[in-house]
């Protein structure tokens, strides 16, 4: 079997048998790396060379969530919470307080890839203040991961703007030109438009068939997790609100969201709503909060620098896509198919690309397709796996929000609901817009 199929299969079969998905990915890529040729010293190596590439971002996240506590401790969560328990008590009914949630989730997610491209950054500071009113409304919370991973995936798919700039534009047209044809005349969007309707398609069934009952939570986890200590006064909340500002401003400014989440931390500080001495406390409680998510990226990392070292990937598409011949409808879902391993594998649609376009252009060529579906069958192969792989940021975010209480399971609660909800309707439509255009 391919070094790299058996690591992510291998992977994925011990994430869901309740292994946690750390020891999954360490163990799928000494199995992927020995599988590959690679001695173990090699694959050792090789894993370590690639964690470094996650500890910038795990770094990220642990400030993050120094963060998130902070504006736990301003009282802000106390007070949002307060506001939509009061709507509901004063009349407004729980449905439309429990959409307008969703449709706000949805919209910033959204906009965290475009309109103020700060990608994951704003899930452990906005959803945590909401745990307590998504509890109240019985809202399921796999709906909640499901409306942000759809936010976090579908904008870059389709909008040549933000991050979808980088995704469409410097690095779909740009290797499939760089493989040799000519895509100059191409629209991205009409390309990309029938793969993100299977994306919208996924949301729909989620919201509104698989999620749509109401789930209880426990109220006093969240309680004792998000509401204690909290004093809430106008200085508190305006340093908070101010904060959240201030932190988004220096990231989009300098790129970086350790330096956000750094100012924003500070800033508590500086006005004394994190007194000085607690502010060790404050910034521990927020590590730890964030430690799982930190380690499982930095993991990942490695997993997918073992997987690249073993150089299999290449034999992997070319073998797949050989294997049908010239039946057209066969090997395009063989191309996606791979490409959902391989993303799944690796953790990021924007380093799949690059490593498939350079055989699937050819290959699509000698097929027979259009440009335009060229584009469209590398660039849904490209972003199948980024919903539904543990390693993904479009996963792991929402998990770090979700379960600062330890009520939401990464796996189950957020892995297994955006692959079945993402990954099978994204594959379909991806597979009909190679068909027709």
């Amino acid at each position: 079997m391919n070094a790299v199929l058996l690591a992510v299969l291998l992977m994925l079969g011990l994430s869901l048998a309740r292994t946690h998905v750390v020891i999954s990915l360490l163990i799928g890529a000494i199995a992927g790396g020995l599988a590959g040729g690679l001695t173990l010293a090699d694959t050792l190596a090789a894993f370590n060379q690639g964690i470094t590439g996650g500890a910038s971002v795990a770094l990220s996240y642990a400030l993050l969530g120094a963060f998130a506590v902070a504006i736990a401790k301003s009282g802000l969560p106390h007070a949002l919470a307060d506001a939509a328990l009061a709507r509901l008590q004063h009349g407004h009914a729980a449905g439309t307080l429990k959409w307008g949630l969703l449709l706000v989730l949805a919209l910033v997610s959204v906009s965290s890839q475009n309109l103020i491209p700060i990608h994951i950054a704003f899930i452990p500071l906005l959803v945590p203040p909401l745990l307590f009113v998504i509890a109240k409304l019985k809202l399921d919370r796999r709906a909640v991961a499901c409306v942000m991973t759809f936010g976090l995936v579908t904008p870059y798919m389709l909008l040549p703007v933000g991050f979808g700039d980088i995704f469409l534009k410097q690095i779909l047209l740009a290797n499939i030109a760089k493989a040799g044809m000519d895509v100059s005349g191409v629209n991205v969007m009409h390309a990309m438009a029938i793969p993100a309707a299977g994306m919208l398609s996924g949301l729909l069934v989620a919201l509104f068939v698989s999620y749509r009952k109401p789930r209880h939570y426990d109220l006093g986890r969240i309680e004792q997790s998000e509401r204690t200590h909290a004093k809430v006064s106008r200085k508190s909340l305006a340093t908070a609100l101010a904060a959240i500002v201030a932190a988004f401003s220096v990231q989009l400014y300098t790129g970086s969201m350790i330096m956000g989440a750094l100012v924003g931390f500070l800033l508590f500080i500086a006005t004394g709503v994190v007194r000085w001495r607690d502010a060790d406390d404050v910034f521990t409680e927020g590590m730890k909060m964030m430690a799982m998510i930190g380690f499982i990226m930095i993991t990942a990392q490695g997993f997918a620098e073992v997987l690249k070292a073993t150089g299999e990937i290449a034999p992997l598409v070319t073998a797949s896509a050989e294997l049908f011949g010239h039946n057209r409808a066969l090997a395009v879902f063989a191309m996606l198919l791979v490409g959902l391993f391989v993303t799944m594998g690796i953790g990021s649609s924007f380093s799949t690309v690059p490593i498939i376009a350079a055989i699937y252009v050819p290959l699509c060529a000698a097929l027979g397709f259009s440009p335009l579906a060229t584009v469209a069958i590398i660039g849904t192969a490209g972003a199948l796996g980024d919903a539904g792989s543990p390693a993904s940021d479009s996963t792991l975010g929402p998990t770090a929000g979700l379960n600062v209480d330890g009520q939401h399971d990464h796996i189950r609660d957020t892995v297994i609901p955006t692959f079945l909800h993402y990954n099978l309707p994204l594959m379909a439509a991806g597979w009909v817009a190679a068909m027709v255009l």
